[in-house]
């Protein structure tokens, strides 16, 4: 079978660059997807992205699918004809449904008997047909927010769209997509070289696209390139540019021919946080910063021109006049914010509605200035202090310099807080009170941030679930999922024995606007809770070892993380499997004879088989070792000792008949094997491993 190498390439205006990659992903996925449907397979797929471009190349692609063929099923013999062995009006319908004469059918033979039979080759499926079918239904697919319409025509897209490349071999390809009629010519760069470009085959686009067209077509390339460039002129200044990998791939999506470039500011403008100045030249300008080598922010900035100019100091110059304003402004907001102190924005908090129902931002603070003290209290922390950061917490929110960038929310109020001479904790509570604000982000270093970061979460989780604000499917407006894990992280991470239980409470006894809804405890708890399948999914712990600890009704995120981790241990152990299934027959034993059993006490007296006396004499001994290490939360240590107890649980099973006859005995031995499945509650129901 020939194969062939394929080229598309979709030019458009200049493409959303937060979303470049993602539509280059989906464009090949589509395309991939569609093709292997109809059984063309190929070699290897190549995407390729650019500010005005999307395409794809394959190679090696099966020209024609393999045949394959359809078998139809009709009516039985006796159904399909009549007494004179006429054919009935269902065997001519079937033929007619196969498009053929009633000569053409067949007849097989399955269990039942004798039937009609049809049986058609359908011949594979041409590539050079499949392709623009491929191609339009992958672009239809693409995770567009929002479509664009252009000029009078009804067809949409994320961006209009110029000129479509498709090439078979060396050979265009026709087709009509998107409203534009595909040919062999590219377009280059739109100011070093705006003009068309002939591609004369897959193999060749990215060369010719960069030697004609001063495009480089491969995202991955442009990606390296750019970093390359920006760390060498770091190092051309004395000192190191910082890559932030968001910020690479923005300016990535923006450049078809990129070239770094440095530039400077006035010294003056360091007074101000590096933060708010590195916040502007990086979302306002999409400028990279350069730090010293105590890792000081430098008087310096990296562009990124998607030009190659021939002056490369005039465009350096026009950068350096577009940043001097917005590093004025972030300076104007510094030294304007500083003349109030935190302390004297609360009361304006009582303008701002937190949540409708819930009440303003003061009221919020309000709130968490009791719920914080009651956390330090349980954590060893200082209750002065705690309600003092949840006091200011929000006060930041009102700064200019938090208006104009509001990632600077908490870091702001850790300067401000600092200006105003509040003490050392109370100021880094400003910015810890919003860790973790991601997966693997940092927790708060001192206990006063801690107390604050937990109360703001558990206050913002109990008022939206009491007002039934509940996340549902994919819709979790207020990140209350994030929330959660992030009071987990926070209770496991730093090891705090609190627990869930007494921390909804806490939350609930307070002043709230509305009267909370009866059941936001046990709901929230639950949802809570359910976080935990996540967190140990990306751990790699299977599903059943948490749900084994779930069972124990346990609310204490530490106690529950500790018992996980001894049962997935636990678990891979050789004793594990018989134990748990042991525990499972235990478990169905004593469901079905709860009600009749009458003395959870062993009576030794009663032990007859030599088995239930081995059985019994090793659960005593294994009691008293391993009950002081449950008390201690050495879990993991007691699953390990209470393994050993496989053999004489297996030669129980084996050999002992639990529902004897006389019923002193019976009760005996339930009760017996209600001491073992107790051993293990200890720290889990094991019988769901």
């Amino acid at each position: 079978m020939s194969t062939h190498d394929f080229l598309v390439e979709i030019g458009t205006e200049e493409l959303p660059p937060k979303a470049l990659k993602s539509l280059a992903a989906a464009f090949q996925q589509g395309i991939e997807q569609h093709l292997e449907s109809k059984s063309l397979s190929f070699a290897s797929s190549q995407v390729f992205a650019a500010p005005r471009r999307l395409a794809l190349r394959l190679k090696g692609l099966q020209s024609q699918g393999a045949d394959s063929q359809i078998e139809k099923f009709g009516p039985y013999t006796n159904v399909a004809f009549d007494a004179d062995g006429n054919p009935t009006k269902a065997a001519e319908g079937f033929a007619r449904a196969n498009g053929v004469d009633f000569d053409a059918i067949s007849r097989t033979t399955d269990e039942k008997g004798e039937r009609l039979y049809y049986a058609q080759t359908v011949a594979g499926a041409h590539a050079a047909d499949e392709l623009p079918v491929a191609i339009t239904d992958a672009l239809s697919k693409l995770p567009i927010p929002k479509s664009m319409r252009w000029g009078s025509s009804r067809i949409a897209f994320v961006r209009p769209v110029h000129w479509i490349v498709l090439l078979l071999d060396s050979k265009p390809l026709e087709a009509d997509i998107l409203g534009v009629k595909s040919n062999y010519f590219s377009k280059g760069h739109r100011f070093h070289a705006n003009r068309e470009i002939a591609i004369t085959s897959p193999d060749a686009y990215e060369s010719i696209l960069q030697e004609q067209g001063k495009v480089l077509a491969d995202y991955d390339v442009r990606k390296s390139m750019i970093r390359e460039q920006v760390l060498a002129e770091g190092q051309k200044l004395g000192g190191q540019a910082i890559i932030d990998e968001d910020l690479l791939d923005e300016v990535t999506s923006l450049n078809e021919w990129p070239t770094a470039l440095a530039g400077k500011f006035e010294d003056r403008f360091l007074d101000v946080p590096a933060e708010a100045l590195i916040s502007s030249m990086k979302e306002h300008q999409k400028y990279f910063h350069v730090v010293d080598d105590k890792g000081q922010l430098m008087a310096n900035f990296i562009t990124v021109s998607n030009i190659e100019s021939k002056d490369p100091r005039q465009v350096i110059e026009g950068n350096e006049k577009v940043i001097r304003p917005r590093l004025a402004d972030a300076k104007f907001f510094w030294d304007t914010d500083r003349k109030q102190t935190l302390e004297s924005r609360f009361e304006k908090l009582e303008t701002v509605v937190w949540v409708q129902k819930l009440g303003t931002l003061k009221d919020k603070s309000e709130r968490l200035m009791k719920l914080s003290q009651n956390i330090a209290a349980a954590i060893g922390g200082d209750q002065v202090l705690a309600a003092r950061a949840a006091k200011l917490a929000k006060t930041d929110l009102l700064s200019d310099m938090v208006y104009e960038f509001t990632d600077l929310q908490g870091l702001a109020g850790t300067y401000y807080a600092q200006h105003d001479g509040e003490p050392a904790e109370v100021a880094a509570a400003m910015k810890e009170q919003y860790q973790p604000a991601f997966s693997g982000d940092d927790l708060p270093a001192t206990v006063t941030g801690l107390a604050l970061a937990i109360a703001d979460r558990v206050d913002s989780l109990v008022g939206l679930f009491g007002i039934g604000q509940i996340p549902t499917g994919g819709k979790d407006p207020y990140a209350l999922r994030r929330a959660s894990l992030g009071v987990l992280r926070l209770l496991v991470e730093k090891d705090l024995d609190i627990d869930l239980s007494d921390l909804i409470d806490w939350a609930m006894d307070n002043q709230w606007p509305i009267e909370l809804k009866a059941d936001t405890k046990a709901k929230l708890t639950e949802y809570m809770l359910d976080r935990f399948s996540a967190w140990y999914q990306d751990e790699n712990i299977p599903a059943e070892v948490f749900m084994a600890v779930r069972a124990r009704g346990i609310t204490k995120p530490k106690d529950i993380n500790q018992r996980v981790h001894a049962v997935h241990g636990f678990s891979k152990l050789e004793a594990a499997a018989a134990l748990a299934s042991a525990n499972k027959r235990v478990s169905n034993i004593l469901t079905k004879n709860d009600a009749a059993m009458t003395n959870p006490v062993v009576n030794e007296t009663l032990l007859q088989e030599d088995a239930e006396k081995v059985l019994y004499r090793e659960l005593s001994a294994k009691s008293s070792e391993v009950m002081p290490l449950f008390a201690a939360g050495q879990y993991a240590e007691a699953l390990s000792s209470l393994a050993s107890l496989r053999t004489a649980t297996d030669q129980f099973f084996d050999s002992v008949m639990v529902m004897a006859d006389d019923e002193a005995v019976k009760q005996n031995r339930l009760s017996l094997l209600n001491q073992l499945r107790n051993l293990f509650l200890q720290v889990a129901d094991i019988s769901v491993l």
